[in-house]
């Protein structure tokens, strides 16, 4: 795979979480070690209980902060719901973060296909087009981007975005662009525009107690079928990184959860991400700081 060992990231869910709580995750997972650091891209929480009636802050206006709050760790939203603004608009905020964190954000992009994302589209008044189109828009929304992003002067004539003559300055930081981090796992068409445009592949991982996420054998025929896909199309599949979530739900699951890092380590995963949800996530980042970190690291040694 590309770069050298693993990372380890923190994705904390901003559900109900007052901005000092936050501020304060932000500066724990930068002077603790993180790699990367990361919010949701959600309208409306995504609770097992159902309940839309909790607080809950825009993802890019976060990351601004986010970027200013912190110095070293890198920063993302996971992952960035393409329906909710036009790829246009996303270039240019992705690229104010980039220069805010001084060459920090990583860029996460998906279809906006979670559980809950029917809610918030109908709710906003929202276009949620069947789940192949917004595919399809997603791989368009890609090459949108990365044209802002590198062209002086961008012309695109897909079938859902369109450019004509378009200027977008400042470009990002980070040459040629931020890594582009793509969520999703559907293997005929989603792990097709992963081959084509990420740098890496976020997998979506099932928590200690069996929470929705694929099993191990599972998610190692995605990485095969990533793979095929790299072929087929001429790309070098260890060109890209292979991310996954692990979720740190309970004190007590630390276990669990190394041996679940271990076991995807060894079906090929190359960097794993703790999906931290509400609520009180500071014990459980101190605790993975402390305790999970120096283990995981230890892995990365013997990689």
């Amino acid at each position: 795979m590309s770069g050298s060992g693993i990372t380890v990231g923190v994705d904390v869910w901003q559900f109900g979480l007052p901005v000092d709580e936050l501020r304060g995750v932000w500066r724990l997972a930068d002077e603790g070690g993180f790699d990367n650091l990361w919010v949701c891209d959600h309208f409306l929480p995504l609770l097992p209980n159902g309940d839309y009636q909790v607080d809950i802050f825009e993802a890019w206006s976060l990351m601004a902060a986010m970027a200013e709050a912190t110095r070293r760790v890198r920063i993302g939203v996971m992952v960035s719901g393409n329906t909710y603004r036009h790829p246009a608009i996303l270039a240019k905020i992705g690229a104010t973060v980039d220069h805010l964190s001084g060459g920090r954000l990583e860029f996460g992009i998906g279809a906006a296909g979670t559980a809950n994302a029917p809610d918030e589209h109908a709710q906003l008044g929202l276009d949620f087009p069947p789940t192949a189109e917004r595919i399809h828009r997603l791989a368009e929304a890609c090459t949108v981007i990365k044209k802002l992003w590198t062209e002086e002067v961008a012309d695109f004539d897909g079938r859902y975005y369109h450019l004509t003559g378009a200027i977008a300055k400042p470009k990002p930081l980070q040459k040629p662009y931020p890594r582009f981090w793509i969520g999703g796992d559907g293997e005929k068409l989603t792990l097709r525009v992963v081959a084509e445009h990420a740098d890496v592949w976020n997998a979506i991982g099932r928590n200690p107690t069996g929470q929705p996420g694929g099993g191990i054998p599972e998610l190692a025929h995605k990485l095969a079928v990533l793979d095929g896909h790299c072929e087929a199309i001429g790309r070098d599949s260890r060109s890209i990184k292979r991310s996954v979530q692990v979720h740190l739900d309970r004190l007590e699951d630390l276990e669990q959860t190394l041996r679940r890092i271990e076991d995807l380590l060894k079906v090929g995963f190359t960097d794993v991400l703790l999906l931290v949800p509400p609520p009180n996530p500071i014990p459980r980042i101190e605790l993975a700081i402390r305790e999970l970190l120096p283990l995981v690291r230890r892995m990365k040694s013997e990689e």
